[in-house]
């Protein structure tokens, strides 16, 4: 009498004859395509909670450019290394998100990202205004925008870019295209860009990124001359409370950087001029760090003896103060005189020194 063991063994020796008999009589296309289809479904899963970004450019065989998320893609700033002539970047991504390209001249190139794609970059780095982005529908669409303005006068980039955002005000490429070409080019119809905020959030009422910006834009109504300071109060770097009591000298300037804008930390090299010829008590200064390390922050200021209030709690534009402020770009600032009342605003390097020196007077 065979004992159970024995039983349960010649029982997985048939099922075993059995799995080869079938296998021997299933026709080879069948398994061949069964294979295939098991490899392509692999392949499509592979890049599943990433986004994989890469390309060619002509010019620009060997350097680096870099990268930066203001919707939350990534966290702080990633380099990319181009190699003969060619880049790959891979990052983790298990939502949507805004990429945006920094170049050595500055230059600022727009990636729409979703989970598992691939997003293809060409062109030439000599006209980065025709580098063409594909891969999603929304990369065809910037592209398509960017290259159609590439020649247009500024007046017919506002209207073009109205249009952009009243025609999607769906994707994440309507909420760039309201920031870079309306709140960062300081639109003299405050009332239009407002509009065009509301009919984006209205299309995107859960986007974490458009209720930001258009609480920005309700703070920017606080920035008239003349008007006092709203009311704020943060800590900056070194751990020292800061708020709108301490500015209290003759001159008070309130400004924005980040060490990936080279037009941002040249205005404050030339604020420390001033504050050298003037003193610190009568040009007083608060500075606000867009970048989302610290450490690029501090090394900044060590590099070129920056010793005034640096706020940089590497939360970039979601830091409170600024947005009650209502400063919205890179660079940026605010004039005040000694009662808190804004004298000017939103001026390039040129203007704020007229104004600094005039008032120094």
């Amino acid at each position: 009498m065979e004992n159970t063991h024995s039983k349960e063994v010649k029982t997985r020796q048939g099922n075993t004859l059995a799995c080869r008999h079938r296998l021997k009589s299933t026709p080879l296309f069948f398994i061949s395509y069964l294979l295939l289809v098991i490899s392509f479904l692999s392949s499509c899963n592979s890049n599943n909670g990433h986004l994989r970004i890469q390309g060619e450019f002509k010019g620009f065989n060997q350097g680096e450019f870099y990268v930066y998320s203001p919707d939350g893609g990534i966290r702080g700033l990633d380099t990319i290394a181009v190699k003969n002539g060619q880049f790959s970047y891979q990052v983790s991504l298990d939502t949507t998100a805004t990429f945006v390209l920094v170049f050595p001249n500055y230059s600022e190139i727009p990636v729409f990202g979703t989970s598992g794609a691939k997003v293809e970059i060409e062109g030439d780095a000599s006209h980065l205004k025709e580098i063409k982005v594909k891969g999603t529908e929304e990369n065809d669409l910037m592209t398509a925008f960017r290259l159609k303005i590439s020649d247009m006068t500024p007046p017919e980039v506002t209207n073009a870019a109205a249009s952009f955002i009243e025609q999607h005000p769906t994707t994440l490429a309507a909420i760039f295209v309201l920031t870079k070409y309306f709140i960062q080019s300081d639109p003299d119809d405050y009332q239009m860009t407002f509009a065009l905020a509301k009919n984006i959030q209205r299309a995107n009422p859960k986007n974490k990124s458009i209720v930001k910006i258009v609480s920005s834009l309700e703070g920017m109504k606080n920035l008239r001359d003349k008007s006092l300071i709203p009311k704020f109060s943060t800590t900056d770097i070194k751990g020292k409370p800061v708020s709108n009591e301490d500015l209290y000298a003759p001159v008070n300037v309130i400004t924005t950087w980040a060490t990936w804008n080279y037009e941002s930390m040249n205005i404050q090299r030339q604020l420390k001029r001033m504050e050298k010829e003037n003193g610190v008590s009568k040009l007083k200064i608060v500075s606000f760090c867009l970048d989302a390390n610290e450490k690029d922050c501090r090394k900044f200021m060590d590099r070129d003896s920056i010793t005034w209030s640096n706020i940089c709690d590497e939360r970039m534009w979601e830091t409170p103060a600024l947005v009650k402020l209502g400063l919205t770009k890179v660079p940026d600032n605010i004039l005040l005189d000694s009662k808190g009342r804004i004298i000017a605003h939103s001026q390039n390097l040129s203007e704020l020194k007229q104004e600094i020196e005039k008032l120094m007077k």
